[in-house]
């Protein structure tokens, strides 16, 4: 994985997120497993051109850029974090993985950093937050900032913490206090807010649900899109019943 030279400020959430997770990212995939449910039906949606710039926005342990540079070797992908110690372990697991050659990856704040300029690019195809929304203290002016970073064919793409409006109140509210211990905090309204941001902007945006509300998928685009359902061959719900059973005792 080639990492560029641009250094990140040390803010207070920089210095934050380095703190969680200095040694919580040797284990983060394995414990992420059925929390951060959605994130390969994301992957699988993303339908990534030949010759496409894909941007992951918080890429963490690289978990997805590798999966999706393995998928598609035609592709090259990039990516930020403001978590210096996360972007150790994204590194290495390109290297393991092989694709390391296939993807870029610096230090950056989503509020505000432009990977455009950082990776000398005019735009990226397709860009992605993948449960870092609701990680940003300003999550709208990250998501601004990601629409910036779009090619004018381009596409975005959220996975994130939806409200668990179907969940019971008891277990809506211990997962609610059990991601704060990680300064996690989903995003009420988040589907509609980035609809009314998306049009000023004169794009549309779609979303879906899974889980009785536990996770929330939007696509955000030029044009309508339906890539926020499952491809046939997962249209069934056993991605949801295998989450539910991992979840609930």
């Amino acid at each position: 994985m080639k990492q560029h030279s641009q250094t990140l400020v040390a803010t207070r959430h920089a210095r934050t997120m380095d703190d969680v997770y200095r040694y919580q990212r040797y284990i983060y995939d394995l414990t992420r497993k059925y929390y951060l449910f959605g994130r390969d039906t994301l992957l699988d949606t993303l339908d990534i051109p030949d010759g496409a710039r894909v941007l992951e926005i918080g890429c963490g342990t690289g978990r997805n850029l590798v999966l999706a540079a393995r998928a598609n070797p035609q592709a090259l992908f990039y990516g930020f974090d403001i978590s210096s110690q996360m972007l150790k372990t994204a590194s290495a697991k390109a290297a393991k993985a092989g694709v390391d050659g296939r993807i870029f990856t610096v230090a950056g704040d989503a509020e505000k950093f432009d990977a455009r300029r950082a990776f000398q690019v005019g735009g990226f195809q397709r860009v992605l937050f993948s449960y870092s929304l609701s990680m940003v203290p300003d999550w709208q002016r990250a998501f601004l900032n990601a629409l910036d970073q779009l090619s004018p064919d381009g596409r975005l793409h959220i996975v994130d913490f939806g409200e668990m409006e179907r969940w019971p109140g008891f277990a809506r509210a211990l997962m609610l206090k059990w991601l704060a211990k990680f300064h996690v905090e989903p995003r009420a309204g988040m589907a509609s807010i980035v609809e009314t941001l998306a049009k000023r902007r004169g794009l549309t945006a779609s979303a879906r649900k899974l889980a009785g509300g536990y996770a929330v998928l939007i696509v955000v685009s030029k044009d309508p899109v339906p890539s926020v359902q499952k491809p046939p061959e997962k249209a069934d719900n056993s991605d949801e019943i295998n989450f539910i059973h991992a979840m609930i005792p």
